[in-house]
This record gives structure tokens, sequence and C-alpha cells, in this order.
């Protein structure tokens, strides 16, 4: 421990250290020195004031501004978090917008897809309906045989046909519709005649199949070959008439009908001209025995070849609706007929024509055009509307219905004869009239019809020519005076 020297000592040399302050001088008036120390004590003083405040200030503000930082950067984290969380949010949603859009997409997709291939399948299902066509025919009419037949006795002829159609207009094809059909029955030739509206081309589908193309997001058909929907329609007109062949022979009893006659038309319009039209595409006439002798529900049976064995006269480009001549085109409900009856076996050599009854006078003129080629019928002789007998062309190039007027006159044909016949021949829709007699005819009538075009004139003498052409008989014409321009040996 240092002792008081010691310490007395180290003050004496620290006190000789230290600066030596200057002597205060009296101030002139009592003690300055004193009033200006203290002044500078308090100068001092509000200056460690003023500094102590103005780092109090400082240090405040600056706990303010921190305080405000802070503030601000919590205000921006709750921000922040708020964005993140509304973006989540966005995100969330966007992708269950994005997922529901693929997934409807994916749906769109599978729909088009399952609709090409019903598509597909449906065209398919259609062409294989048409090969099918025979295969589905009932077979079982007896019912409607028995009805057919009470029709024809109560009704007659028209009650008859109307009921066949009744069976043969029954769908037959997948558009469900009704089948028109028109039919008419010859009793005298125990034949019927049906013509029957054929499906338009349309029905073929020019489509084999459908596949979905999804660059495009469309259905897109895949063509079928030209020749192969031709080739399809063809058959079907073929497997048309040979089923409605068939349901006519079912549906009408036998001892009514040996053959049936089938027209086949479509109807259309005119690529050339923009009109209606409605062309035979398929025309036949079959017998009941010849029809039994086919196996129609055969798998192999090609219903091309199968008409052409029945002499068929069928189109040869029926989808290009290229025409054909029908067997038969009349309507035999038009005309009330009479039997048969045999004039030529009660001729004998050198008859007279002006000697016969008119009646016997139609019969042999219906003799002398079934020698011709034609078949021919007498209508009954009351309420026969100006038409004696109808013949009928059955060469396909030239088919062709006529209506025969017959005048067992001594005298000349007046103009009002072929005027009235050319009334009648309109308004039964014959393609051709026959006026014939046993005298002549004038230069009005030869000229009337040369300016009609459809009308025949056959004067005796061309009459007395037919009758040995055809029949072989030499029959007389007794007028009372040679027309003008005849010798007397043209009927004599």
């Amino acid at each position: 421990m240092r002792t008081n020297s010691a310490r007395r000592s180290a003050s004496r040399n620290s006190a000789a250290s230290r600066p030596r302050r200057p002597a205060l001088r009296p101030s002139p008036r009592g003690r300055p020195g004193l009033r200006s120390k203290a002044k500078q004590q308090k100068q001092a003083a509000a200056e460690r004031k003023r500094l102590r405040d103005e780092t109090e200030r400082r240090r405040e503000q600056k706990r303010i501004d921190t305080a405000e930082q802070k503030a601000k950067q919590e205000l921006a984290r709750i921000r922040q978090d708020a964005e993140r969380r509304e973006a989540a949010r966005e995100r969330d949603k966007q992708r269950v917008v994005s997922e529901s859009a693929k997934e409807a997409q994916r749906l769109a997709v599978e729909r088009m897809m399952s609709l090409a291939e019903e598509s597909t399948q449906q065209a398919a299902a259609r062409v294989a309906g048409f090969e099918t066509l025979l295969t589905r025919r009932c077979l079982d009419l007896s019912d409607h045989r028995r009805a057919v037949g009470r029709n024809f006795d109560v009704g007659g002829p028209e009650d008859m046909a109307w009921s066949v159609c009744e069976v043969l207009a029954h769908p037959i094809h997948e558009a469900g519709e009704r089948e028109q059909c028109r039919a008419t029955y010859a009793p005298e030739q125990r034949q019927l005649v049906v013509e029957f509206e054929l499906p338009r081309q349309t029905v073929v589908p020019t489509a084999s199949g459908y596949r979905y193309v999804k660059a495009r997001n469309e259905i897109a058909p895949q063509p079928r070959k030209e020749a192969e929907v031709k080739a399809i329609y063809g058959r079907l007109v073929a497997r048309t008439a040979l089923r409605i062949l068939d349901q006519s022979f079912r549906t009408t009893p036998p001892q009514l009908v040996d053959t049936v006659v089938f027209n086949g038309h479509v109807s259309a319009k005119d690529r050339a001209t923009g009109r209606p039209i409605r062309p035979c595409l398929i025309s036949v006439e079959a017998s009941r025995d010849r029809l039994d002798e086919l196996e129609l529900d055969e798998a192999e049976l090609d219903s091309v070849l199968c008409l052409r064995s029945l002499n068929a006269i069928v189109s040869p480009h029926p989808f290009d609706l290229e025409a054909v001549r029908p067997v038969i085109q009349f309507d035999l409900s038009r005309y009330k007929f009479v039997d048969e009856v045999d004039v030529v076996a009660g001729m004998d050599a050198r008859h007279d024509l002006l000697t016969v009854s008119p009646g016997e006078f139609e019969h042999l003129i219906r003799r002398l055009f079934e020698a011709a080629g034609m078949k021919a019928w007498v209508t009954q002789q009351s309420k026969d509307e100006g038409v004696d007998a109808v013949a009928v062309v059955e060469d396909p190039l030239m088919s062709f219905t006529c209506v025969i007027q017959a005048k067992r006159y001594s005298k000349v044909v007046g103009l009002e004869a072929a005027h009235a016949l050319a009334g009648v021949m309109e308004d039964k829709n014959a393609g051709k009239a026959i006026l014939v007699t046993t005298s002549w005819f004038g230069k009005a009538s030869r000229d009337f019809v040369q300016r009609h075009g459809r009308i025949e004139l056959i004067d005796g003498r061309g009459l007395k020519a037919m009758l040995a052409e055809h029949l072989g008989l030499d029959v007389l014409i007794s007028l009372p005076k040679v027309p003008p321009g005849w010798d007397r040996h043209d009927i004599t």
C-alpha cells in the first residue's frame, strides 16, 4: 500500500503536469469573473440540454421511423400474403376450369367418335337391310288372300286391286313410310298389274363409314365408290321387284291370278330440265308357276340374274334413271270388258262384214289385232264411253295402249267420229287410237288425223287386206256404192 508521502508526491507530479490556467483578473466591477463563469456554465448546461433534447428527439424520431417502417413492412407482408392467397385461389380456379375444359373436350371428342361410329353402323345396317330384303318378306299371307277373294266376290276387280295394294303398300325399307302402289286386275286374263314406287337413289348411303378428324373437330365421311353405290341401288331395285311379285302371288287366290305384271317407277327430278320425272326402271311379267320355282330365301341368289331369267326389262343404268318401256302400261280398271267370242270360227268363206252384228264385228276386230301381235279386249256395249276395244302393244321399244272404235258402216264416216275418238283417247290417257270401219273416211277426217298425229284410220279396203293377211279371211263388204278412188275388187 502506498504511504501518505507517496500519495503526496504523486499529487504534486500530477498537478505539475496539468496546464496552468491563467489567473482571473479581477473585474472592475465587483467579481466579473464569477458572473462570466456562471453564464458559461448556464450556456453549457443549456447546450447540453439542447443536445440531450435533440438526441432524444432523434431517438424518438428514429423509433417512430422504425415503427413506421415495421408497420409498412408488416402491411406489405400482409398484402403479399393476400396476393399470394389470391394468386393461389386463381391458380386453383384456373386449374379447375382447365380440368373442366379438358374433361368437356374429352367428352366432346368421345361423343364425336361415338357419333362417327354410330353413323358408320347405320350406313352398314342400311346396306345390310337391302341385302336381306327378300329374306325378311312375309311368307304367311293366307288371311290377306282370303280377304282379297272376298273383296273380289263382293266388289269386283276394283275392290280386289285395292285390297292387294293395302298389303303391298306396307313399308319394306328403313324409311318406314307406306309405299306408293297402284294395282289393276283383269279377270278375263287372270292378270294383276302392279305399279310400284321404287326408292330413290338417295336411299343408298354414299359414305361407307365416318371418322372423327381431331384437327378439324368434325366427322368426315369416307366416300363409297360410285360404282359400288350404283351396284347397290341396282340390286335394291331388283330385290324390290322380286319381293313385290312374291307378295302379290301370296296375297291373291290362285284361281283368280295366274300372272302378275310389275312396273317399278321412281319419282325424281330431271337434271337437265329440273322438272319432275317418273321413269320406269324395271318391268316384268311372271307367272305363278314360274315364280314358285325360285328360291328367294337362298342367300346366294343373284336378284339381277334372277330377273334376267324371268325375261324382265331392266334399266341398264337404274341409278342414272335410264328408263325402259313397261311390258304393260295401262289401267285395266278404266274399261269394262266382256268375255271373248270366237267369231272367226263361225264365219264361212266370202262372209259379208255388213251382215255381222255390231258385237260380232267388235270381236272380229279384237281377233284381228291379237293376230297382229297385240293383246286385245272387247269392252261392254253399254256405257263403253266410245271405246269398242282396247289393244296393247308389248314390244319393249314400242309399248303403248290403243283405244279402238269399230264402225260397221256402209256410208262415209264423218269428221265427228274422229273428233270424238280423240277426246276418248285423251280421257283414257291412251297412247294411240284406231278408228276402223267397213266404209271410208272423208278428206276432213284424214286431214284432222294427220294434224293430230296419234290416230290411225283403217277403212274398208285396208280392213279387208288385214283380215286376209293375219286371219286368212277373204271377206266381202257389200257397200251400196264404190267409194271415191276405190275399185270394185277392193271390197269384193
